[in-house]
């Protein structure tokens, strides 16, 4: 009688993927789920318009998820100035147009230090934290009033990598929990004229990086592939 093969994504493994542009994170999961055939689950969403390091984990080791999602994050992106959107970020659009061309180098750098260390964040309406059980951005897309308390998070930097007004290209490093789409709407009522996030990338989660990640569309194929082969009936 032959022995049944054990499923090593069952037994547990670490998956760093790289999330493409549009996917959600939930997109992510479900299609890895369905190519290991096993419980699967991510340390730490990615909005859809946010690309980088997902961090998945399967079988035994969603057990590891928190520890996973409780360090440090570093992102790369823009922000654009001159404007609002109701989501923070491209989802929605850009109103309440303002200049900005008076800003300088510096201005631009102040703003951006003003954040560093301890703060207080109001997370975003349209976010997936739950109200009564049932995340606030179906009440934002409503048009309903959402109110949600200020959190404490830190930035440990927020460095302004380049400038094309009214992009600003940023690299920020911070604790978990911290909305990027927030800051940069913040940065842009510091400054006055208003800011949306335009682009972001996720680069590291703790000592894991971007660079290490699989290129998800080209795992997606291999894992096709070796299901194909391991089905084909054996001589």
């Amino acid at each position: 009688m032959m022995q049944r093969e054990e499923n090593p994504y069952a037994e547990g493994k670490v998956l760093l993927i790289n999330k493409p542009l549009h996917w959600t994170s939930f997109d992510v999961v479900k299609k890895v789920r369905n190519l290991v055939k096993t419980k699967v689950g991510h340390a730490g969403t990615l909005d859809p318009l946010a690309t980088g390091l997902l961090i998945c984990c399967t079988g035994k080791f969603t057990k590891k998820i928190a520890a996973y999602q409780a360090q440090e994050k570093e992102y790369t992106g823009t922000i654009t100035l001159g404007a609002v959107t109701p989501t923070y970020d491209l989802e929605s659009t850009p109103q309440n147009f303002k200049p900005f061309g008076h800003l300088s180098e510096n201005d631009l750098r102040d703003a951006a230090a003003s954040f560093t260390g301890k703060i207080a964040q109001v997370p975003p309406a349209h976010s997936a934290i739950k109200q009564q059980g049932k995340p606030v951005y179906h009440q934002a897309r409503k048009g309903i009033a959402v109110k949600l308390e200020p959190r404490e998070i830190e930035i440990k930097a927020f460095e302004i990598t380049g400038t094309d007004l009214p992009r600003v290209d940023f690299r920020v490093i911070c604790s978990t929990g911290t909305y990027i789409r927030s800051l940069a709407h913040d940065f842009g009522q510091t400054l006055g004229c208003g800011a949306y996030l335009s682009t972001l990338c996720r680069t590291r989660i703790g000592t894991y990086r971007l660079e290490d990640a699989l290129d998800l569309e080209a795992w997606i194929g291999q894992q096709s592939a070796t299901i194909r082969r391991d089905t084909l009936p054996r001589n």
